[in-house]
This record gives C-alpha cells, structure tokens and sequence, in this order.
C-alpha cells in the first residue's frame, strides 16, 4: 500500500469518526436492549462481529442489554437427542423434555459463548437467566392455529420483571447477558419458554430504553414478500398494527414486540439484517442505518420501500 493509498484509508476512517460523533453523543449514557438471534448465533465471523459491536458501545458510553435465543442450538442439540422440533403459531412446542434442552442449551451453551465472546477484552458481560433473582416471571399461554386454541406446553408471555436485577449489573458497569426462560408466576416450581423477541420489547419497555434492535435473517420488513421491492425502511405503529395479521409466523413475534415496545414508550425499535457484519453499528452511528425501525416520531411517515432517504429521518432526530 501506498502513501497515498494509506491517507485515503485514514481519510475514510476519519470520516467515519465524524459521522458517528453526533450518535454517540445522542445515545451516551442510554440503554439499548440488543436480541441477539439468526445468523449471527452459529456464523463464527459474525458472533466476533456482533461482540464488538456491543464492546464498541459500552465504551462509549451506551448502556447495552443483550437478549438473546437460541432456536438453531436447540433445534440441534434435540435432533441429536431424537426428539422432534414441533412448532404451533410460530411458538415452539415445549413439553418437559424439551424444556430441559431449552434451559441447558440457552443458560449453558449460547450464554456461555456469547459471555466469554464479550469478556475476550475484560471483565464487561455477565450472564444471567431469566429464573435467577425472579428476573422474569410467566404465565403460561397458547397458541391459536386456524382459529383454534392450541396447548403448547410450558410456554409463558411474560407478566412481570425484577428490573433491580438488571438495574444491579448496569450500575457495576456490566453488559448484562440475559437467556429467556422465565419462572411460572403460578406455579414457581415451573420454568417456561419465552420468546426471546417478546422478552427483548417487554425488557426495553421496563428498562426505559431508548432503543430496541433485533437481529434477523433478512434485510427487514417487506410489505409484500417476497417482493424485494417492497422493503419498508420505516413505519408508524398505526400502519404496522394493520400488516400485522398479514405477516408470516417468523417474522409476526419480532414485528408485534417491536411494535408493542414502540406503543408502551420506547422511541425506536430497529429489525435489521444479522447477516451483515457490524450491522449494529451502521444502524445506529450513520446516517444512513439499515433495517426497518418503528417509531413514533411526527410528523407521521407514510409506509415507505427502500428508496426512501433513511437519512432524512436521522437529521429529524437530530433537529436539522
């Protein structure tokens, strides 16, 4: 590499710099609860990726919270086991034999690596599940397919927090790394399952964080899939509430807790691509941010596809 070359690359780096200062000054000292899930769970480069995005915030000065799955883990590890993988709803069946998959591979396998992934550089994360210190309470739910109610097992939506649990870890500086099972708030001797997309809103919402970020395996929401075409940049709760229904069952959890977290009073929430390296950053510290995010800022935007400016709606934020 050349001098020359050497100075357009400082340049470029520079440049960077600039554009991300007005961001960290935004959102220093804020909380962002982080759903940690898709191709950034079982892609190496992309787990080291998504480490460092989370390191890089809590450096400067934003408060992360990471929420984390673990559906492709569980779904190996009960293959192995031959116990079949059943869905109803988009919810995953949980009989107690797949509960207590779910509990070893959420609180022992996915937590731990992603634990150790962001202490590589010191002591930042700690884990902790949703059973310990009453975290997360449950009750337990069904599904309704085709119209009909479904039991679904030891499945639970989540009823109350213990955010001094959180509050806790926050203040001794630490990221806190949290696995979604939950205590049977009728019957505390039962653990269940809980969506890790429903936990991330309902945890954004008590936290008073300022955003909500949700890692997927596409670019975002598409209005009308699979029409490329119709990626929708941004959406206002009003619009997303009537697509809802339309939605199919993968993506309807992560749209409902983005749009549930949005109504209750946090100001954004993002559903981006985990498939892209360092996502979280670009969505977060350019101008020109990636993904689909729900928000209430007015004036109200129409439903818009790709083509719209996102960058538009950051200088919104930002007052020019």
């Amino acid at each position: 590499m050349n001098i020359l070359q050497r100075l357009q690359n400082a340049q470029t780096k520079a440049q960077v710099l600039t554009e991300a200062l007005p961001w960290i000054r935004e959102f220093a000292g804020g909380r962002v609860v982080i759903k940690y899930g898709g191709n950034a769970m079982i892609n190496r480069q992309l787990q080291e990726a998504f480490a460092k995005d989370v390191i890089f915030m809590h450096h400067v000065g934003i408060r992360p919270i990471v929420v984390h799955g673990g559906g492709p883990q569980i779904n190996a590890v009960l293959q192995k086991m031959g116990i079949e993988s059943k869905f109803r709803g988009g919810l995953r069946v949980t009989d107690t034999d797949t509960m207590d998959v779910v509990r070893m591979v959420l609180t022992g396998k996915v937590q731990r690596e992603l634990v150790s992934l962001l202490n590589v550089d010191g002591p930042h994360a700690v884990g902790i599940s949703g059973e310990d210190a009453g975290l997360l309470r449950a009750t337990k739910r069904t599904a309704q397919v085709d119209g009909e109610i479904v039991d679904i097992g030891q499945v639970g939506d989540i009823s109350a927090i213990n955010v001094g649990a959180l509050e806790e870890l926050l203040a001794a500086n630490r990221i806190p790394v949290v696995s979604t099972v939950a205590t049977d708030i009728n019957n505390p001797a039962e653990v269940l399952n809980v969506n890790a997309d429903t936990a991330a809103g309902a945890l954004a919402h008590a936290l008073g964080a300022r955003k909500l970020v949700m890692l997927t395996d596409v670019e975002g929401l598409y209005l009308d899939w699979p029409n490329k075409d119709s990626l929708v940049s941004e959406i206002h709760p009003e619009d997303l509430r009537e697509l809802l229904p339309q939605l199919d069952a993968g993506m309807r959890p992560k749209m409902t807790a983005a749009l549930d977290a949005v109504t209750a009073g946090v100001p954004k929430a993002h559903v981006i691509d985990g498939r892209i390296a360092h996502s979280m950053l670009l969505e977060i510290f350019t101008d020109a941010g990636i993904g689909t995010q729900v928000t209430e800022v007015a004036p109200r935007p129409p439903v818009t596809v790709a083509a719209l400016a996102r960058s538009e709606s950051k200088q919104l934020e930002k007052g020019q």
